[in-house]
This record gives C-alpha cells, sequence and structure tokens, in this order.
C-alpha cells in the first residue's frame, strides 16, 4: 500500500503541501483530482521520491520510499521525460535495464508494450518525429515496462484521441485488475468517475474528499427532475433540505439532501396535477468536485476511505 501522510512542501512563501494525506491499496485505481495549483503534481513528485516533503511521510508497504521501491514503481510525469533522439524500443529497453530487469526480459517487455500500446510500426521511430498522442504512448510504456507494483501517474490522457484514451483506459484496468496500485491526476472528471472506484480530491495541498466513487454519489445530493401537468406552483411546499434548480415551464430539477424521500416529493408535486416525467439521479463526480473544492477553506469533506477488497 502507498500511503501519504501529512506531507508538507513550501516553495519559498508558497504552500504546495498543507498536511496532505491519503492511501492507495493494491489493486486500487485512485483517480487524484484538484483545480490547477492544488498540490497534485508535487504529491506525486513526493510519493515517487523526485521530491522530498518538508515535513510528513511516505511508505510502501509500512516502509520508506528507497531506491528498491523506485524500482518497482511506475512514474509518468505530465512534463514528458523522455530522450527525444532515441529510437521508441531501444529507449524502453534502457530503461527497463534501470529498473533491474535482464535485457532478454527488457527486450522481450519492450516488445509487448509498443504492441499493446498500437505502437508497432513506430518501434524504431525516434520519440521527437511521433505526434504527441503517440509519445504520451511511449511515456506510458515507459512507465510499465518494467512491470511496477505501484502506478502513479499525472495527467497521462492529456492530448489523447478517443482511440487512444480506450486504450490507456483499457490498460489502467487490467494493472489494477493485477494487483498493481494505480493513481493517476486528470482534470477529464466523467472519464476518472467511469474508470476509477475511488477518488482523492485534492484543494490548497490539503485532501478535501475521499472514498469509492460510488458511495461519494450515494451521500451527495440527488437530483429530481419532475414535469407536472399543472405548474410548478406546488414548489413553495418542500420541506427543508431540498433546493430548487432549473424550471421551465411545467419542469423543474430539485437537489435532495441525502435524507429526503424522494416519495415525499412526488407525493407533493401530484398534488398540482399529473405527473408527465419523472428521473432520479445520483450526483456527478463534477458536483461533488466543486462542493468539496468550493467548501475546503470552510469545512473541508473527509470521507472514510473506501478500499476495493
Amino acid at each position: 500500500m502507498l500511503e501519504l501522510e501529512g506531507l508538507v512542501r513550501h516553495f519559498g512563501e508558497v504552500v504546495a503541501l498543507d498536511g496532505l494525506s491519503f492511501a492507495v491499496a493494491p489493486g486500487e485505481l485512485c483517480g487524484f483530482l484538484g483545480p490547477n495549483g492544488a498540490g497534485k503534481t508535487t504529491a506525486m513528485r513526493c510519493a515517487v521520491g523526485v521530491s522530498a516533503p518538508d515535513a510528513g511521510t511516505v511508505r510502501w508497504d509500512g516502509r520508506p520510499v528507497d531506491l528498491d521501491v523506485r524500482r518497482r514503481t511506475g512514474y509518468m510525469p505530465e512534463e514528458r521525460g523522455l530522450y527525444p533522439r532515441m529510437r521508441v524500443h531501444e529507449q524502453l529497453v534502457y530503461l527497463a535495464r534501470l529498473h533491474g530487469m535482464s535485457s532478454a526480459d527488457a527486450g522481450a517487455s519492450a516488445t509487448r508494450w509498443i504492441d499493446r500500446l498500437g505502437l508497432g510500426d513506430r518501434r524504431d521511430a525516434a520519440v521527437e518525429e511521433l505526434s504527441l498522442g503517440n509519445q504520451q504512448r511511449v511515456q506510458l510504456a515507459a512507465a510499465l515496462v518494467h512491470d511496477p507494483q505501484l502506478l502513479v501517474l499525472d495527467e497521462p490522457f492529456s492530448g489523447l484521441d478517443p482511440i487512444a484514451v480506450g486504450v490507456m483506459s483499457d490498460v489502467l484496468r487490467e494493472r489494477a485488475d493485477a494487483g498493481v496500485a494505480v493513481v493517476f491526476s486528470s482534470h477529464q472528471l466523467d472519464l476518472v468517475e467511469d474508470l476509477c472506484r475511488t477518488v482523492a480530491v485534492v484543494s490548497a495541498g490539503r485532501v478535501v474528499l475521499r472514498g469509492g466513487v460510488a458511495a461519494l454519489k450515494r451521500q451527495g445530493d440527488r437530483r429530481l427532475r419532475l414535469e407536472v401537468d399543472g405548474g410548478t406552483a406546488w414548489v413553495e411546499r418542500l420541506p427543508d433540505g431540498v433546493e430548487v434548480g432549473a424550471q421551465r415551464q411545467d419542469a423543474i430539477s430539485l437537489a435532495l439532501r441525502a435524507d429526503i424521500d424522494p416519495g415525499e416529493i412526488i407525493d407533493l408535486a401530484r398534488t398540482s396535477g399529473r405527473l408527465l416525467g419523472v428521473r432520479l439521479e445520483e450526483p456527478r463526480l463534477s458536483e461533488l468536485f466543486r462542493d468539496a473544492v468550493d467548501g475546503a477553506d470552510v469545512t473541508p469533506r473527509l470521507q472514510p476511505d473506501e478500499v476495493p477488497s
């Protein structure tokens, strides 16, 4: 398990990390989210030993991140860390050898990941000759080629076309299913919602929301969308815990607190006329994200971890 506990990091007067803590278990696929400047990249650099925190600890399986742990870690930085003039296969073999693989195993693994990521026809091309999307695929192959137990990926989906997004998503699921601990940052919240079982949202260097995606959505405000043949005057009798959203003629959107019974609201709407449409929706991850970040300076929202068994 990767554990980040109480991380603090300053850059001059700027506080990049302010007691950041969370953990990622083997087999867990965790989305690491936050607005620009929230501290995501700094935290990830500390997690893989590229940067040292001013305070706090980083542990893998209960031990500090040393050279042996780093050899079993795959790291993909947001800014590409490849040698632009080296050929793709040659570079992956070189990087695998740096992580302790034999020459034969490194060559076989490089070939396997080149084929898996759709780069077979670019095997002998220099990295600088590739499109940005294909460079991103090579960067992912570089993080995977030594068969790591921990994957830390900073914006891995940036600049990818839909086909490449699908391939990378499948690869991350496969790695998690194989028992690898996977954490990646992204601003594509709908993608994270579909792909990840758990998320950690960071704001101003602190984790303000953490847990399983399904559990967090169940605990958030639901959306009840109603259309009633008879107008919306009935909303004046709504109980506390219901927030009125968009209205259009006979249609209305309501935000329901978790303890509100939607059946009671539907019965209330029926008193005004015939129901033409009813739809109850859980909140989107983007809504939970906004609520957590907007409220972080006053009352940080922390949820218990939900770690896959």
